[in-house]
C-alpha cells in the first residue's frame, strides 16, 4: 500500500508540473524578445550583404564591358598590323586586285565583327598628286583624290574592302579634316596604332559618330626609330573605319548585359544606348552609375556605365524584406505556439492516455497476428511434408522400375527432381525450425563447445578433406538453440566453400558480458555489399544448382540469436574467407 501511495503521489506531482508548465511565464516573453532582436539583426545583415553583393556585381559588369571593348580593339589592332605585314611582304606596290584578294582571305565580316572595312592610305606629297592619280587610274578610271585643301601633303584612301559598303570613301584625302589628319600624324610620329577623335564616316548614311583606326607602315630598309626618321620614311597607314554603334553591337550583345553604356571622347558623344532602340531596358533611376576614363590608342574614352532594368530585376534586392517578413512570421508563430501549448496541455495529457490505451490494444493485436503467422507457417510446412514425401517415394519407384528403359536424359531429370524434393524437404524443415523460435523457451545448461561442434561436424555431409578446430569450453547456454546456430554456420562454411578441402576454426572469448563465438572458414568470402542479403530468408549467394540448401541458414541463426538477446555479425573482405560472429548474452542457470 505504501508503494502504491508513493507512486500515486509521484504521478500527481509530475502531472502538476505539466499543468504549471502550461502557464505563460517570463521565459516565453524572453524568447519572443530575443527572436525579435535576431529577426531585426538578420534583416540588417542581409540588407548589407545584398547591397554589397549587388555593388560588386555592378562593378564586375562594368569592368567586363570595358574589357570586352579593349579585347575587341586589340583584335582590330592585330588586323591592322596584319595588313601592314602584308604590305611589307609585297615585293612591288600593292595593287587593287591584290588588296581585294587579301581582304577576302581574312573574311572580315566573320573574323572581325563590328569593323566597317579594312584599307590602305598612302602618304602623297603635293607635287606627286597627278602622277599618283594617273598610276591608279590605269586599273580604276574613276579614281581621283578629293576634296582639295591647303596642306603640303595628301593622305588619300587608296584601297578599301569591302568595296560595296565603302565605295564613297575611295580617294578621300583624310588631310582635309582635323581629327582624321591629327590621328594619322600621331600614328606616323609614334610608329604605333592610333585612333582619331570622333568623326562622321562619308559612307555612313545615318551620319552617326565613328572613328578611324590607323597602323603606320614605312619604306623598306629605311630606319624609323625617331620622329624625324619616321616622318622621312613614312609610306602610309593601314586603316579601319568604324561606326561606333556597329562596333558596340558587334562587341556587346545588348540582351546579355545588365548595364546601359555611354561613351564620349573629349566631351564629344561616341555612343549612347539611349539612341539605339534600348528605351525598354533603360532604368530612369539606376541603382548604380560609374564613370571610367580609359586610354585607347592615343585617345581617352569616358565610359558612363549605369545599371539597367534587367540588372534591377536580377539583383534580388527584396531578399532582406523576405527575411524580415519570415522573422516576423516566426515570432507570431512562436507566440501562437506558446498560447496553443498553454491551453492544450491538459488535452494533450488526456490524449496521451488515450493513445497509450490504443497502443496497448494494437500491441496485443500485433502479438496475436505474429502468433497466427507463426502458427500458419508451422501448420503449412508440416502439412506440406506428407505430399512431398509421397512425391519423393514416387520418384524413387519410377527410378527403380524404369532404370533399364529410361534414356539418360530422363534419368537426369529424375535425379534433378529428387534433388529438388530434397531441397524442398530441407526448406520445410528450416521453415518449421524458424516458426518454432519463440514458441518454447530453453533454459541455460552447461554446453561443451568442442564436443557439440565436433558432433555436429561429424553428422554433416562433407568431404574427408575438411577439418574443424575448436578449443574446449564449457558454456552456460540454451543447448538446442545454440546447436541450431552452430549446425547452420558450420553447414554453410562447408556448402559454400569453393575448394575440395577446407578448414573451419571456432574461436571463443568473452566481450562486454557477452559470449563471443566466431566461426571462421577459408572459403571465397562474402562481398560487404551482400552482407544484408545473406541474412534474408531464402537467399543464397551462389546459384541454386551449385549449392544445396534452403537459403534460410543465416536467417534462422540470426532470428534464434536475436530471440535470446544477442546479435549476428558477418566479417569478410569478400575474397579470402568469412567469419560469422555470434554475440550471446551471458546468463546464470535458474
Amino acid at each position: 500500500m505504501k508503494n502504491n501511495a508513493t507512486e500515486v503521489n509521484h504521478a500527481d506531482i509530475e502531472r502538476q508540473k505539466l499543468i504549471d508548465s502550461s502557464k505563460f511565464h517570463g521565459i516565453h516573453w524572453l524568447i519572443l524578445a530575443l527572436s525579435s532582436i535576431l529577426t531585426v539583426g538578420a534583416w540588417y545583415i542581409a540588407s548589407e550583404q545584398v547591397n554589397k553583393r549587388i555593388a560588386e556585381r555592378f562593378e564586375r559588369e562594368s569592368l567586363h564591358v570595358i574589357e570586352l571593348v579593349k579585347e575587341r580593339m586589340q583584335l582590330y589592332e592585330h588586323a591592322l598590323w596584319g595588313a601592314v605585314a602584308h604590305v611589307d611582304a609585297s615585293e612591288n606596290d600593292v595593287t587593287n586586285q591584290q588588296w581585294e584578294n587579301y581582304s577576302n582571305s581574312l573574311r572580315i565580316d566573320k573574323t572581325y565583327p563590328g569593323i566597317n572595312g579594312l584599307g590602305l592610305i598612302y602618304n602623297v606629297k603635293a607635287e606627286q598628286r597627278n602622277s599618283f592619280i594617273a598610276k591608279h587610274q590605269k586599273n580604276r578610271p574613276n579614281f581621283f583624290i578629293h576634296p582639295t585643301h591647303n596642306e603640303h601633303e595628301l593622305w588619300p584612301i587608296t584601297f578599301i574592302e569591302p568595296m560595296a559598303t565603302n565605295e564613297q570613301a575611295v580617294g578621300l584625302d583624310i588631310a582635309f579634316e582635323e581629327n582624321r589628319y591629327f590621328g594619322v600624324q600621331k600614328a606616323r610620329d609614334t610608329g604605333l596604332a592610333q585612333l582619331t577623335g570622333p568623326i562622321t564616316l562619308v559612307q555612313d548614311a545615318k551620319k552617326t559618330p565613328g572613328f578611324l583606326f590607323y597602323a603606320p607602315f614605312f619604306k623598306k630598309g629605311l630606319p624609323h626609330n625617331s620622329v624625324n626618321t619616321r616622318r622621312a620614311s613614312i609610306q602610309g597607314v593601314a586603316y579601319a573605319p568604324f561606326i561606333m554603334s556597329k562596333l558596340i553591337s558587334g562587341t556587346l550583345a545588348v540582351d546579355q548585359r545588365h548595364v546601359t553604356l555611354k561613351i564620349s571622347d573629349t566631351g564629344l558623344l561616341l555612343y549612347n544606348d539611349r539612341n539605339n532602340s534600348l528605351a525598354d531596358k533603360i532604368d530612369p533611376n539606376p541603382l548604380f552609375i560609374d564613370k571610367v576614363e580609359v586610354g585607347f590608342y592615343g585617345r581617352i574614352w569616358q565610359f558612363t556605365i549605369s545599371s539597367n532594368l534587367s540588372f534591377r530585376e536580377a539583383s534580388g534586392s527584396s531578399q532582406p524584406y523576405f527575411i524580415l517578413a519570415g522573422g516576423v512570421l516566426i515570432d507570431l508563430l512562436l507566440l501562437a505556439l506558446f498560447i496553443v501549448l498553454s491551453r492544450s496541455n491538459k488535452q494533450a495529457l488526456l490524449y496521451a492516455d488515450e493513445i497509450t490505451r490504443e497502443l496497448k490494444i494494437k500491441t496485443q493485436r500485433l502479438i496475436k497476428s505474429n502468433q497466427d503467422l507463426e502458427q500458419f507457417a508451422y501448420v503449412a510446412s508440416h502439412d506440406l511434408k506428407s505430399p512431398l514425401n509421397a512425391m519423393r517415394k514416387l520418384v524413387s519407384w519410377i527410378g527403380e522400375d524404369c532404370e533399364d528403359i529410361l534414356p539418360d536424359s530422363s534419368k537426369e531429370h529424375l535425379k534433378l527432381l529428387n534433388n529438388r524434393s530434397e531441397r524442398m524437404n530441407k526448406l520445410l524443415d528450416d521453415l518449421l525450425d524458424y516458426a518454432r523460435i519463440g514458441r518454447q523457451e530453453f533454459k541455460p545448461k552447461p554446453v561443451d563447445l568442442k564436443e557439440t561442434a565436433h558432433e555436429i561436424f561429424s553428422l554433416l555431409d562433407h568431404p574427408t578433406t575438411f577439418t574443424l578446430s575448436v578449443e574446449k569450453q564449457i558454456l552456460l547456454l540454451p543447448k538446442t538453440p545454440i546447436e541450431i546456430v552452430l549446425r547452420n554456420l558450420i553447414s554453410n562454411a562447408i556448402k559454400h566453400h569453393d575448394k575440395s578441402s577446407g578448414h573451419i576454426i571456432i574461436h571463443y572469448k568473452v566481450v562486454d558480458d557477452m559470449h563471443h563465438i566466431s566461426v571462421q572458414d577459408d572459403g571465397p568470402g562474402i562481398p560487404s555489399e551482400l552482407f544484408e542479403k545473406a541474412v534474408e530468408m531464402f537467399q543464397t549467394l551462389r546459384p541454386r544448382d551449385k549449392v544445396e540448401g534452403s537459403g534460410m541458414g543465416l536467417s534462422l541463426s540470426k532470428k534464434t540469436i536475436e530471440h535470446y538477446g544477442g546479435s549476428l555479425i558477418i566479417k569478410s573482405d569478400g575474397t579470402t574467407g568469412t567469419t560469422i560472429v555470434v554475440l550471446w548474452p551471458i546468463t546464470t542457470e535458474k
